[in-house]
C-alpha cells in the first residue's frame, strides 16, 4: 500500500502514517522497503562512534548476566557453553576470542574438576556490579515513580509483565523487581492473570495516582526554554514543540523547515492524557502521530541511558495505543531521535540527551554503568606485566591436572 503525503510517496505494509514526511524533504522518495528506508537515513558520526563501544558493552553485559546467574561459587560459566551461544550473542569469532579482548572484565581459568576452561568476572567487574545494585536500591522511590509513569502512559493503565522484563535494565529496575518493587507496593501495583499464556498483567491500582499530575520531560524543557531571555524559539512553536538537533551535514531545505515548523505548532494530547474516542480526520491522525512521538520521547527519557532497542520498546506499542510503525516514527523525526543499526540491532537514542557521546545530565545508575563501558573501551590496554595471560592459566591448569593424575 502506498500513500502520498506532501508530494512524497511511501510504501506501508501494515501501518498508515499521515505525517508530513520529516526525513529528507529535499529528496524525491519513491516507494521503498523498510530496509532501504533505514539505510537512507542521515548518519551522525558521534553516535556511530559511540555505538562502536556500546555494541560490545551489550555483549559483555549478556555474558556477565550468564556468569552471575550461576549460584555456585565461584560464579562462572564454561567456555564451551558460551561457544554454543556464540551466534545468539553475536560473538563472530567465538566466545574465547571475545573474552580475551577484555581482561579487565573477564578472567579465564582452568576448572580441574570439569577438565575444561571456565570464564569468571574480575574483581573490578564484580565491584561495578555490586555498586550498580546498591545504587539502584538506594533510589527505589525513583524506580517506583518510573514504573508508575510507564503504566500511566498505557491506555488501560496496564502492561504485560513480559514487556517490563524486556526493559527492566533500561528502566533501572532491580533484578528482583517483582519482589522488591511490585510485591512491596500493593497500594500502587497489582498483578492479574493475562489473556496470554505464561505471563501476567501489571496493573496500576485505581486511584493510587493521578496521571494528570505527571509532567512529561518535553514539558519541563518547554518551561525552561520559555524562561530563557535569549530563547530563539517562537512562542507558538514552544507550546507544542520538541527540541530538535539534526545530524551534522543533513541538508535542510526551506520546504523541510516549513514542514517542521508546521509540525511543531500542531496541538496534541500528552503521553499521560486520555485519548478518548479516536477520530478519522486527517488532522486527528496527525495529532495521534504526534502523541505517539510524545510517548516514545517520554519513554526513552525514563530510561537510565536515554537509549533503547527498537525491538524492546515495540512490545509496548499496543499498550500505548500507537497505531504507527515505531521504527518509521524514529526515522521520520531525525531531529528528535537517532537510529543506529550497529551490533545487528536497531538502537534509538534521544538526541537532546547526548553531547559528544555522553549524557548531558547523568544519573547515578548511568555513572556506574559508564565505568563498565570505560573498561570495555580500555580493552587490553593497561595490563600489568605480572599478570599471566589467560592462555598461560589454562596451560598451568592442565599441567596441574596431569601432575595430580601421575601422583
Amino acid at each position: 500500500m502506498s500513500i502520498c503525503v506532501g508530494g512524497l510517496t511511501r510504501k506501508y505494509n501494515i501501518y498508515i502514517c499521515l505525517v508530513p514526511s520529516l526525513f529528507f524533504a529535499n529528496q524525491k522518495r519513491t516507494a521503498v522497503s523498510s530496509a532501504a528506508y533505514v539505510a537512507s537515513r542521515a548518519r551522525d558520526a558521534t553516535f556511530e562512534k559511540f555505538m562502536d563501544g556500546y555494541k560490545n558493552l551489550l555483549k559483555v553485559v549478556s555474558i556477565q548476566d550468564l556468569i552471575l546467574a550461576n549460584p555456585q561459587k565461584p560464579q562462572s560459566v564454561s567456555i564451551e557453553f558460551l561457544n554454543r551461544l556464540s551466534q545468539k550473542l553475536h560473538l563472530n569469532r567465538g566466545a574465547a576470542s571475545f573474552i580475551r579482548r577484555y581482561p579487565h572484565i573477564f578472567r579465564i581459568f582452568y576448572n580441574i574438576s570439569k577438565s575444561q576452561p571456565y570464564c569468571g568476572l574480575t574483581d573490578a567487574a564484580l565491584s561495578i556490579t555490586c555498586e550498580e545494585a546498591a545504587t539502584i536500591n538506594a533510589t527505589l522511590p525513583d524506580v517506583i515513580d518510573r514504573l508508575v509513569r510507564i503504566l500511566a502512559m498505557s491506555t488501560s493503565r496496564s502492561v504485560p509483565l513480559r514487556a517490563i522484563f524486556k526493559v527492566w535494565r533500561e528502566l533501572g529496575l532491580p533484578d528482583d523487581f517483582e519482589d522488591s518493587v511490585i510485591s512491596r507496593n500493593p497500594q500502587r501495583f497489582q498483578l492479574a492473570a493475562a489473556h496470554e499464556p505464561n505471563t501476567h498483567t501489571l496493573m496500576l491500582v485505581q486511584g493510587a495516582v493521578c496521571p494528570k499530575n505527571f509532567s512529561a520531560a518535553v514539558d519541563n524543557w518547554r518551561i525552561t526554554e520559555c524562561c530563557k531571555e535569549d530563547s530563539k524559539i517562537d512562542h507558538t512553536e514552544n507550546r507544542y514543540g520538541f527540541k530538535h538537533a539534526f545530524p551534522p551535514g543533513m541538508r535542510l531545505s526551506k520546504d523541510y523547515k516549513a514542514k517542521v515548523r508546521e509540525w511543531q505548532r500542531l496541538p496534541y494530547l500528552g503521553p499521560y492524557d486520555e485519548v478518548g474516542v479516536k477520530k478519522k480526520s486527517k488532522a486527528a491522525i496527525k495529532a495521534l502521530e504526534k502523541r505517539a512521538v510524545g510517548i516514545l520521547h517520554e519513554f526513552i527519557s525514563l530510561t537510565m541511558e536515554k537509549t533503547i532497542e527498537v525491538e524492546k520498546i515495540s512490545h509496548f506499542r499496543n499498550c500505548f495505543g500507537i497505531e504507527f510503525n515505531m521504527r518509521d516514527l524514529f526515522l521520520d523525526h531525525p531531529g528528535i531521535f537517532y537510529l543506529s543499526t550497529k551490533g545487528k540491532r536497531h538502537t534509538v537514542f534521544l538526541r537532546e540527551a547526548y553531547e559528544r557521546g555522553r549524557l548531558i545530565h547523568p544519573n547515578p545508575v548511568y555513572e556506574v554503568r559508564r565505568k563498565l563501558l570505560d573498561l570495555v573501551l580500555l580493552g587490553r590496554r593497561g595490563l600489568l606485566f605480572k599478570n599471566l595471560k589467560s592462555s598461560d592459566n589454562i596451560e598451568d591448569g592442565k599441567a596441574q591436572l596431569q601432575k595430580s593424575v601421575t601422583d
